[in-house]
């Protein structure tokens, strides 16, 4: 059994494209967890090699040695890396109950203010390619009775410049709204027909609450708050602890007592943070 095993990591070296050794590995995985926070753990080193090795082709590189050195003091490039590495799957009203309670627990309440206190703000961080801000602008829309009259403003964040170009484009094509109710498509999706086929784009009226920022999570964050709800769903999970720590504590800093935060299905706040209080699945009150 040994000597099979033994075999196949040899066959799978022998059939790399280019030779990744252990010192690639941990330079890059020290590299990413510096710039962006994101833990590498042992079990990530094939995505690594798989995703760096397209980077290597577009810059007509050699070896890992070679694109090591070309990342030392290429702010592009490092860019580049990031958004290599950087995970994007997200879905139009992904985990629904969490926009089921913001729309009963924090905007119904908020619609029988005074108008004079017709204020929201939301933070959408780890937006991706911009699903999670648009239901979130969408929900918004659907229980306002009179949205026009409210300053309203979604921000929208990520680290990867990428996606975020295509998330402020805001087309996507027929696959990707296929869980979103005819109702919901007339009302806030304008057809399309592009040379590649027909898309869908978001509505202006859902596009106008939505502000894209790029955002790296480890620094400071510039907003001053305070913020009715924070969406920082499965975007943790790729911290270790000491990471995740210290951006809570910094999240916490711009909610107030009853404010609430929404994670992702298996990030958990448990001897992460006290500052919230968990009260439904996967959703948090500021304490």
């Amino acid at each position: 059994m040994q000597a099979a095993a033994t075999r196949d990591t040899s066959t799978t070296l022998r059939l790399r494209e280019f030779a990744f050794g252990e010192e690639d590995f941990q330079a890059l995985r020290g590299l990413v967890k510096s710039v962006t926070g994101i833990h590498l753990s042992d079990q990530k080193r094939e995505l690594v090699y798989g995703r760096l090795t397209r980077r290597l082709r577009a810059l007509q590189l050699r070896s890992f040695a070679e694109y090591r050195e070309r990342l030392n003091g290429d702010v592009q490039e490092l860019a580049e890396l990031c958004n290599a590495i950087t995970t994007n799957l997200t879905s139009f009203f992904r985990e629904p109950h969490h926009f089921q309670y913001l729309r009963e627990h924090v905007l119904a309440p908020l619609a029988a203010k005074p108008r004079d206190r017709r204020r929201i703000r939301i933070w959408s961080a780890g937006c991706s390619t911009g699903e999670e801000p648009y239901s979130i602008a969408m929900t918004v829309l659907e229980a306002l009775p009179d949205p026009g009259s409210w300053d309203v403003r979604i921000l929208a964040t990520d680290l990867d410049s990428e996606v975020l170009e295509r998330a402020r484009r805001g087309i996507y094509l027929p696959e990707r709204v296929g869980n979103i109710s005819p109702e919901r498509l007339q009302r806030f999706f304008i057809g399309r027909q592009d040379t590649g086929g027909s898309s869908l784009q978001i509505a202006p009226e859902v596009a106008a609450l939505v502000t894209f920022k790029q955002l790296n999570l480890i620094h400071a964050l510039p907003m001053r708050g305070p913020l009715d709800a924070i969406f920082c769903r499965n975007v943790v999970i790729y911290f270790d602890k000491g990471t995740q720590r210290e951006l809570f504590a910094r999240i916490a800093r711009l909610q107030r007592p009853g404010d609430l935060l929404f994670l992702g299905h298996s990030e958990s706040l448990f001897k992460v943070c006290d500052s919230y209080g968990l009260i439904g699945k996967t959703i948090h009150r500021r304490v």
